[in-house]
């Protein structure tokens, strides 16, 4: 259809509000809180124990690394280095991350793109587990990057870059 075609004056284009339950602005709507975490297989990654984080249920990960395996609990405050449990892993240690309830390795997403060797696992935002809605954690300990995806958007680069108006 050509642009000559469309009477503009009079369009309206909208998109209905999709609700964003899994992940909740905190602290001047800039920090991201993962409210709603999935595995691969649709299980439920939060509030699998009693750990929290500023008063929000932890994310829980089986983490095997130098052939040793446990559950580690991860801030769900994007950018939090904070996790509690099977934390007594050597800095730069290439990790395995698994669904605690399934069982199942973590998708694999991609690369990390900053030559570390680095690669990206999908934590999953909705239950569909579909990369639209994803955070991205490295697997290699202490190599703090991640990505929030939300609705196809790298919506964590956009919180990090932006100043409020």
């Amino acid at each position: 259809m050509k642009n000559e075609n469309v009477d503009q004056q009079n369009l309206t284009v909208s998109t209905p509000p999709r609700p964003r339950d899994s992940l909740m602005p905190h602290a001047n709507g800039v920090t991201m809180v993962v409210m709603r975490a999935y595995g691969p297989a649709g299980d439920s990654l939060i509030g699998l124990g009693d750990e929290t984080f500023d008063g929000y249920p932890a994310i829980t990960l089986k983490l095997r690394a130098d052939g040793r395996e446990g559950l580690v609990h991860l801030s769900p405050v994007h950018g939090d280095r904070r996790k509690t449990g099977f934390t007594d892993i050597k800095p730069g240690t290439k990790c395995e991350l698994f669904c605690p309830v399934s069982g199942k390795r973590l998708d694999f997403v991609g690369p990390v793109d900053d030559g570390s060797g680095a690669e990206y696992y999908a934590i999953y935002l909705t239950e569909r587990c579909t990369p639209d809605a994803m955070v991205a954690i490295s697997d290699v300990w202490a190599h703090y990057h991640s990505r929030i995806i939300d609705d196809s958007e790298l919506i964590s680069y956009w919180a990090r870059t932006h100043d409020e108006a």
